[in-house]
């Protein structure tokens, strides 16, 4: 090992010396030259200023890292910061499939319903389903733009939201044909406990004397509402039962029907067969269709020997002729119909 010096003039010079070995440069020692000892001294650094140059580099390191950081995290992305895009992007398509999936069964239900109302219930003469009672129709397709804005949770809440109102209306759809399944099984029933003939026997044709609509009042002059259609017959002609159903009234009440009787049919069917000489029925009595409740008179508001026949659905009297289905081919019921739209004077 050997030593070289680098001596310079002046003062207070540092001077550095090198050490070697066989292998080679092993470190660096800096001298300075004391002018008051007048001899090369060794530098030695205090150890504040080491720590202090520890520090210094510490802190620039530091900062540097978050220089960089900011610009890698601003205009880069970090690794998780992109593999959540891209999750995030596979949860906006799926939730844009998802809604393209329920808008189409919110078609499809909207359309089970209008079938249901206009359809089912119609055959069955069953009230529509009111739409309060079911949920309401769901509300437009967002907007992808507005979908994008969206956080998660709003997402999930708007999924949420949809599917319980689609449900809802499942539910209310369910109960819906639920109750047509057992009017199906009732159809025979309905069918037996709706009027379809007339009251009295009218092989010919030519009992019915004043039809439904605004009449003459056979006493008063004047045009009224007659609500029912008048068969004109002998006293004591039997008087039928146009459907099955329990008698309601039977009887007198003063109400210028005379001896009357009402038959409830249920489905919201009444019957009402007025001025009858005598009354074979009960209240509270249970008849069949063709069953014979009374005898033809002329009792109460009447002007002479007939059978006032009403028929009401859920307390709306509406015209009768279009109920004697039964008992008519087509031509006949041509034949009853304009008698029954003929002007005259009613009898009652």
């Amino acid at each position: 090992m050997f030593i070289r010096l680098a001596c310079c003039t002046g003062t207070d010079h540092n001077i550095l010396t090198r050490a070697f070995t066989g292998n080679g440069f092993m470190k660096k020692i800096k001298y300075y030259y004391n002018t008051n000892t007048l001899r090369y001294e060794k530098l030695e650094t205090p150890l504040r200023i080491k720590i202090l140059r520890i520090f210094g580099f510490l802190a620039a390191a530091f900062v540097t890292a978050m220089f960089i950081s900011f610009i890698a995290f601003r205009f880069v992305g970090s690794p998780n910061e992109r593999l959540l895009g891209i999750q995030n992007e596979l949860l906006k398509d799926n939730y844009r499939d998802l809604e393209d999936k329920v808008q189409d069964l919110e078609q499809k239900m909207t359309e089970l319903e209008k079938r249901d109302n206009d359809v089912y219930r119609s055959i069955f003469e069953a009230n529509p389903i009111p739409d309060s009672a079911r949920a309401k129709v769901l509300e437009e397709q967002i907007e992808i733009a507005t979908i994008e804005r969206m956080k998660d949770k709003e997402l999930v809440t708007s999924i949420v939201t949809t599917l319980n109102s689609l449900s809802s209306r499942i539910s209310v759809q369910q109960q819906s044909y639920a109750e047509i399944d057992k009017l199906l099984n009732n159809k025979e029933k309905l069918l037996s406990h709706t009027p379809a003939i007339q009251p009295v026997s009218n092989k010919d044709l030519k009992r019915i004397a004043s039809g439904f609509g605004h009449r003459i009042d056979p006493i008063y002059k004047t045009v009224k509402m007659h609500a029912g259609l008048d068969f004109t017959a002998p006293q004591g002609t039997p008087i039928y039962a146009t459907a099955d159903g329990t008698i309601k009234i039977a009887g007198n009440t003063g109400n210028g029907y005379g001896n009357h009787v009402v038959i409830s049919h249920g489905y919201g069917y009444e019957t009402l067969y007025g001025h009858m000489v005598r009354v074979k029925a009960r209240s509270g009595q249970a008849v069949k269709r063709g069953e014979v409740i009374g005898w033809v008179g002329s009792t109460g508001k009447s002007t002479g020997p007939h059978c006032h026949y009403e028929v009401h659905k859920y307390s709306q009297k509406i015209d009768p002729v279009y109920f004697f289905y039964n008992d008519l081919s087509p031509e006949q019921f041509d034949m009853l119909l304009k008698q029954a739209a003929a002007s005259n004077q009613s009898l009652d």
